[in-house]
Formats: structure tokens, C-alpha cells, sequence
């Protein structure tokens, strides 16, 4: 004892035997690893308290060994674990990918003071919940993102869904593992429509394109109420709106200059697609000129048929209206344009109250949800305010930010 005193406060040289260092790593290890009926908790902290310094100055492959034998025990104390993973990614992935008694503080101070290799292994762990997955979706790494997607033992938020929606307009390739998500919601779907490959927008309408008729049948009697308020209160009128069967805007047959929506799309498909008919037709079909500008506008041509069947137009009317846009509908060799193909392939799978469900969701949250202070918010990038807002606002953010030059 009076030579490990003298020793105190020293280092071993080089050439210092290492057998005892070696030793007592294993029996602290041991120890810390004792069930609770032989140690009780004041002991094994004080006891890892202890391993820690030593493995603070051990080697590589002696820390290897102690989280090897560490990672399996039901209870882990603090201060070892903290210490171990933070340590190479090699050597904390023992503990991130084998010790189920890691708390979610544990791995989110791993995630945050850690590697990106770190984060990728924390990805892949079994049962994450929320809070570790919101935490990994900030860094914005795409690899951990997508592992986190893939992980079916992974528990999602939705304000970890809708970052990860979000992300997905840069990053299209999220869309389809976002698909396979049980946490995304009709209004992430919706969202996510615009910038979607074909295929992930198929799978968006034959999953989350639902039916209104529950609403429907609680609110029938709520409507003559309104009628005899006159319709003086925005809110319920507005959710009356969304509710209702009736898609066309009656009361703008009056002051168009069309006897009806189908002449309007029939002299624009004669004439060509004009600001002022595509204005009418946007009122004629109850929807605001920006939903308009937006589904008549959109590369792929879905919206179009999502239109056409929410507001009772025919097939021959979903023809007039793509070639008022003189969109193609055969190719040189004479087949059908995959395009207008898929387009009419959508037309003839959606059952007009689901697109209406679509179309006023799109309506909803692109336009009546553009209050002034969203106005600014989109084209001044304010995503640090994004909590003040509602879904149909938070939709709207993302799906117009382009088109105000973000």
C-alpha cells in the first residue's frame, strides 16, 4: 500500500506493466454488472464513478471490452454511460445498439454532442420514441433521416412528420418512405401531393383521399342553423363549407360570363386556357383563383382530374380542359401520352366525394389559410415560427414557399 501511495497522482510510463490496469477494469466492470441483490445503487455509482477514470486514460480496445460487457446489464450508471457514448462510434454502437437501459436523455445528449456516425446508429435503434426522433430530423442529415424512416420500431411525432415533410420538397426520395409511415396524417399527404414522383402520388390518393360522409351525417341539422344566422359566423361557415356535398359555386353562375363550368372549360379548350377563364373557372368550381392557378398550373396533370370528378365534369370535359392547356395526349408513334394517360387513370379511380375531400383540403390550405402574417412568414422564411401556425397554414407555407421566390 505504501508504494500505491508513493504512486499517487502519477501516470505508468511506457514501460509500466499494465495486467493490474487490465485486471481492475474487468472487476469494476464486474461489479458495476452485479445484480441489485448484491449491490445497491449508492455502491454500483460510486463504483462506475471510479471506472470512468480509469477508462478515461484505458486504450481503445480495453474501452471495447467494457462496453462489450457492459451493454447487456438492465441498469447503467450515469456517469459510464455518458463517458462510453461519446466515445468512437465503434465502441458507443455497443451500447446504442445492445443496452436497452439507455433513457432517451442518454441518447439524445448522444445524438447532439456525438457524431454523425453516431446519429446513424441511433437511427437504426430498436424503440425510439418521439423525442429522439424529433431530435435526429434537426440535424437534417438526409442518411439518418431515411434510416429513421425505415425503422419500424421508431415512434414519430407529428411535428417530426411534418419536418420531415418539409424536408421532402428538396428531397423527393423522403416522399415514398414518408408513405410507408403510419404517423402521416391526410393533411401531411395532401401537403406532400405537390411535389410527389407519380407513383407516391397515387398511393396519396388511394389512401388518404377519405370520405366526408361521418361529418356529414353528425352535422346535417347544423346547416339549416346556420342558413337562419345568415351565415354571419366565418368559422362555422367556413368548416360548413368543407363539409358540405355541393362542390360548384352556385351563386357565381350569376355574375359569370359562362352559363355553366363545363362552357368554360369547353371554350377554353376552343380559344386556349386565358387568366380571366381560368379565374371563372376556379370560381365556378368553388375553389379560390390561387387553388385554381395552382391545379391548373401543375406539371403532372393530377390536379386536373381531381377537379373534374370533385366537381361533376365529365370525361369529355377533363379532355377540354387538358388541351385548353395543349398539353399532349398522344406520343409520335400514336400511343397515349403516359401523362394524359395517368390523368384519366385518376379521374376514373377517385369517387367524387373523396376528391372533393382533396380539392377543398388543397383549397383550404392555400388559400384560406393566407393571412397576412403567413403572407410574410412565406416570403421572409420565418420557419422558426412555424409552431404559431395551424395545419392548413403549415400546409400552405410549404406548398407555396416556391412560389413566392423562396
Amino acid at each position: 500500500m505504501g508504494e500505491l501511495s508513493a504512486m499517487m497522482g502519477e501516470e505508468a510510463t511506457p514501460q509500466t506493466p499494465l495486467r493490474a490496469r487490465r485486471a481492475l477494469l474487468k472487476r469494476l466492470a464486474d461489479v458495476v454488472s452485479l445484480p441489485a441483490s448484491r449491490i445497491n445503487a449508492f455502491e454500483r455509482s460510486v463504483t462506475g464513478d471510479l471506472l470512468v477514470e480509469m477508462l478515461r486514460l484505458a486504450s481503445r480496445e480495453e474501452r471495447r471490452r467494457v462496453a462489450s460487457r457492459l451493454a447487456p446489464l438492465a441498469e447503467l450508471p450515469n456517469s459510464v454511460a455518458r463517458l462510453l457514448l461519446r466515445d468512437e462510434a465503434e465502441i458507443a454502437g455497443l451500447l446504442i445498439e445492445q443496452c436497452a437501459s439507455l433513457s432517451d436523455a442518454d441518447i439524445v445528449g448522444c445524438a447532439r454532442d456525438a457524431s454523425f456516425e453516431h446519429r446513424l446508429l441511433i437511427a437504426a435503434r430498436r424503440g425510439l420514441s418521439e423525442i429522439v426522433t424529433e431530435t435526429l430530423f434537426t440535424f437534417g442529415e438526409m442518411e439518418v433521416i431515411e434510416a429513421v424512416l425505415r425503422n419500424r420500431t421508431a415512434r414519430l411525432s407529428q411535428v417530426g412528420i411534418e419536418a420531415v415533410v418539409g424536408l421532402s420538397r428538396p428531397s423527393p426520395n423522403l416522399c415514398g418512405l414518408l408513405l410507408k409511415r403510419p404517423e402521416l396524417r391526410p393533411s401531411g399527404a395532401y401537403v406532400m401531393f405537390w411535389w410527389c414522383a407519380a407513383e407516391d402520388r397515387r398511393t396519396i390518393l388511394q389512401r388518404f383521399a377519405v370520405s366526408r360522409e361521418v361529418m356529414q351525417e353528425a352535422s346535417e341539422d347544423v346547416f339549416p342553423m346556420a342558413a337562419e344566422e345568415g351565415w354571419a359566423d366565418p368559422v362555422a361557415r367556413k368548416a360548413l363549407q368543407f363539409i358540405e356535398r355541393r362542390q360548384r359555386n352556385r351563386a357565381a353562375i350569376e355574375k359569370s360570363p359562362f352559363d355553366s363550368l363545363e362552357q368554360a372549360v369547353m371554350v377554353a379548350a376552343r380559344d386556349g386556357l386565358t387568366r380571366e377563364t381560368a379565374s371563372e373557372i376556379a370560381f365556378l368550381a368553388g375553389v379560390k383563383p390561387l387553388t385554381g392557378a395552382k391545379l391548373l398550373g401543375d406539371p403532372g396533370g393530377e390536379p386536373l382530374a381531381i377537379l373534374c370528378k370533385a366537381t361533376g365534369m365529365s370525361r369529355v370535359d377533363l379532355t377540354n380542359l387538358w388541351r385548353s392547356m395543349r398539353r399532349p395526349e398522344t406520343l409520335a408513334d400514336g400511343h397515349v401520352h403516359p401523362d394524359w394517360e395517368r390523368v384519366q387513370i385518376t379521374y376514373e379511380m377517385l369517387a367524387v366525394d373523396r376528391a372533393q375531400t382533396v380539392l377543398r383540403y388543397w383549397n383550404w390550405s392555400l388559400s384560406s389559410a393566407l393571412t397576412p402574417s403567413l403572407l410574410r412568414a412565406i416570403r421572409d422564411g420565418e420557419d422558426d415560427m412555424v409552431d404559431e401556425y395551424s395545419a392548413p397554414e403549415r400546409a400552405a407555407m410549404m406548398v407555396l414557399a416556391e412560389d413566392f421566390g423562396r
